[in-house]
C-alpha cells in the first residue's frame, strides 16, 4: 500500500519575492507578480517552488545533473534520492537491437503554491501583520474572539490580538476596530521566535479589504540600465516591478505520494552524498527528507527572480505540521 503524508511548512520571507508573470504588462507596475486568480492577492507558485527545491536538493547531493529536464547523465536515476523524489526521464539504449527507449517515472511529491497567511503593513502604531479568520483557519491556527460576538462577517471593521479602542490605520487605509482576538498557533511554530514577534501585532479583517490592503502595500522598485560608457542611466531602460515585502508569512503544503515505496537511502541514509563526502543536515531517510534540504537552501540562495539584486530568500518557521492519510501504513 502506498504511503500518503502532508507536510505543511510555515515560512517567513527574508527579503522581497518576485515571481513574475513573464513579460511587460500595463498598469501599476511594469513587472507584476503572480497572483490568486479570484482573489488577486500574491502568491508563489508551486512550479517555482519545485524547480528550485530540486536544484538545490540535487547540488547537496552532489549530482546536479539530477536536476532539470533530462536525466540522461544520471548514471542509476533509481540509486538516485533526488531523482526518485522528483521523477525522472531517461533515455537508453537497449542491448538487443541498440534502439534508444525512454523510461521515465513520476515524482512521489506534490509541492503545492504557497499562499500569504500574515502580512506586513506600516500602522500608527508600528508594523502590523494583516489576515483574515478564514486564511488562519485553513493553515491551522486558531482564533478566539474575546468579549460578545457581534461584529457581523462583512463588516470593515478589524479584530485586534491587543486592545485597542480607536481606529488604526493599515497603510492609507483606516479601519475601525472591533474588539480583540488571541491567534494560537499550531504546536511546531507556537514557541518560535518569528512568530512570537508577531503574534501581539496581528490585524483581522474580511477577505474584501485583504486583497487591497496587500495590493496597496507590496514592495515597488525601479531598476535602470547603466551605460559602461557613460556611467548614467540608459534612456529610455527605467523599469518597476513589484515582490511581496520582506516579513511576510506563507504556508505551503508538501504531500508524499509514495507509490513507489523503494527510496533509495543506500547513501544518503548514512548521511553521505553522491560523492562520499558528507551530507549537510540530517540524513535523507525518505523523499521528504529531500525536500526539506533543498527548502532550507531557499534561505541561502532563494527562489524567484532578482536573485543577484538580495530578492527571494526565505526560511523555515519551526518544523512542519505532518498528517498522514487514515489508510496507510506506517
Amino acid at each position: 500500500m502506498a504511503t500518503y503524508k502532508r507536510q505543511r511548512y510555515l515560512m517567513m520571507t527574508l527579503d522581497p519575492v518576485h515571481i513574475g508573470t513573464g513579460g511587460y504588462r500595463l498598469g501599476r507596475v511594469d513587472n507584476s507578480i503572480v497572483r490568486e486568480p479570484g482573489t488577486r492577492v500574491p502568491k508563489i507558485p508551486g512550479t517555482a517552488l519545485h524547480g528550485a527545491i530540486r536544484s538545490y536538493a540535487a547540488q547537496v547531493y552532489e549530482t546536479p545533473e539530477a536536476a532539470g529536464q533530462s536525466q540522461d547523465a544520471v548514471e542509476d536515476p533509481d540509486k538516485n534520492p533526488v531523482c526518485y523524489t522528483f521523477g525522472y526521464i531517461k533515455k537508453k539504449s537497449t542491448e538487443r537491437d541498440g534502439e534508444e527507449r525512454t523510461i521515465a517515472y513520476s515524482g512521489v511529491i506534490n509541492i503545492f503554491d504557497a499562499h500569504i497567511v500574515l502580512f506586513p503593513v506600516y500602522s500608527i502604531t508600528g508594523p502590523v501583520w494583516v489576515s483574515t479568520l478564514n486564511r488562519l483557519k485553513d493553515a491551522g491556527f486558531k482564533v478566539q474572539r474575546n468579549g460578545p460576538e457581534h461584529q457581523e462577517a462583512d463588516s470593515s471593521k478589524a479584530l485586534l490580538t491587543w486592545d485597542r479602542t480607536d481606529a488604526l490605520n493599515l497603510g492609507w487605509l483606516m479601519v475601525d476596530t472591533a474588539g480583540k482576538v488571541t491567534v494560537t498557533a499550531p504546536e511546531p511554530w507556537k514557541e518560535q521566535e518569528q512568530w512570537k514577534m508577531v503574534s501581539k501585532r496581528i490585524v483581522l479583517v474580511n477577505e474584501l479589504l485583504f486583497s487591497h490592503i496587500v495590493t496597496s502595500n507590496l514592495e515597488v522598485r525601479t531598476s535602470v540600465s547603466i551605460n559602461p560608457q557613460t556611467g548614467a542611466a540608459e534612456e529610455g531602460a527605467l523599469f518597476t516591478y513589484e515582490a511581496i515585502p520582506r516579513a511576510t508569512f506563507l504556508t505551503m503544503d508538501v504531500v508524499l505520494d509514495d507509490y513507489r515505496e523503494a527510496f533509495p537511502k543506500e547513501k544518503c541514509g548514512q548521511g553521505k552524498t553522491h560523492l562520499d563526502t558528507p551530507l549537510p543536515g540530517v540524513r535523507w531517510e525518505g523523499p521528504l527528507d529531500v525536500v526539506r534540504a533543498g527548502l532550507r537552501m531557499i534561505e541561502w540562495l532563494g527562489v524567484g527572480g532578482m536573485g543577484t539584486r538580495g530578492f527571494g530568500r526565505m526560511t523555515i518557521v519551526g518544523e512542519p505540521t505532518e498528517q498522514k492519510h487514515e489508510g496507510t501504513r506506517g
